[in-house]
């Protein structure tokens, strides 16, 4: 069996890692490097860097913050925040992250992922999707984007199901109604998705006990969980919940790095 996956999530804005719930009321949170290291040397799987503002503002994710935590890391690092074409892709891989995560513009032009995939490879290619609840979409789930600003009327199990044919080569789920509230992942969203598609999925949004980490890896079967300000305020370390999941019989790498 895989190893599931813990992925501390930097969202970027103005150079700083910044949190809020449910995509506003941000706060700062710090340095994107210095956290970088941290989680490290903590145990982190990966890391995920969203510039969060990059799409709204038109502009493409800082390429030299990409250079910079590149420079420090030797576990692999996902980066999105307003990819717009596969040149964005390129400049982003060349820039040092390991995975490019495509949103919005996916949503609006998904021939991205296609074009992407085949230029770079499937492995390197992660469709973020954001999505909330609705009545309107048949899940119960449609996709937003644009940080959560705007409604795009298509369901969000679908739309998973279309990334896969696209050539995604993994997901990363957000749930807005989730993020930030530390109640808990949404288990529906995540197994509706889980069931439509064979990619591996991150789960996103509501991480706030070891316990949610437990239920999304056995009740949603993701293959990776993601959290922000529980990491980055230092409220629960991540070798003390690999150790936890592991008592839980859930299958962890137990790896740190000296610092």
């Amino acid at each position: 069996m895989l190893a599931r996956r813990i992925v501390p999530c930097l969202d970027i804005k103005e150079g700083r890692v910044v949190k809020g719930v449910r995509f506003v009321e941000l706060s700062d949170a710090g340095d994107p490097v210095e956290l970088a290291r941290r989680y490290e040397a903590e145990g982190a799987d990966e890391l995920v860097f969203l510039d969060i503002t990059a799409t709204v503002e038109g502009r493409r994710a800082t390429l030299a913050v990409v250079r910079a935590v590149a420079a420090e890391l030797t576990i692999p690092f996902a980066v999105g925040g307003g990819v717009a074409g596969v040149e964005h892709v390129n400049d982003l891989l060349r820039a040092g992250c390991d995975k490019v995560s495509v949103n919005s513009a996916a949503v609006r032009d998904p021939d991205i992922v296609r074009a992407a995939s085949r230029r770079f490879g499937a492995q390197c290619i992660v469709v973020a999707i954001d999505a909330r609840r609705s009545p309107n979409a048949p899940s119960g789930f449609e996709v937003v984007v644009d940080g959560g600003r705007t409604a795009t009327g298509r369901d969000a199990v679908a739309w998973a199901a279309e990334c896969e044919r696209l050539g995604a080569g993994e997901l990363l789920v957000t749930s807005i109604d989730r993020d930030g509230t530390r109640a808990g992942f949404d288990i529906p969203l995540l197994r509706a998705i889980r069931d439509a598609c064979n990619l591996p999925v991150i789960a996103s949004g509501g991480a706030g006990t070891v316990q949610h980490f437990v239920d999304v890896f056995r009740d949603a079967d993701a293959d990776a969980a993601l959290a922000a300000s529980l990491f980055h305020y230092a409220e629960l370390a991540i070798d003390d919940l690999k150790a936890a999941l592991a008592r839980e019989g859930i299958v962890v790498r137990r790896e740190t790095v000296a610092v």
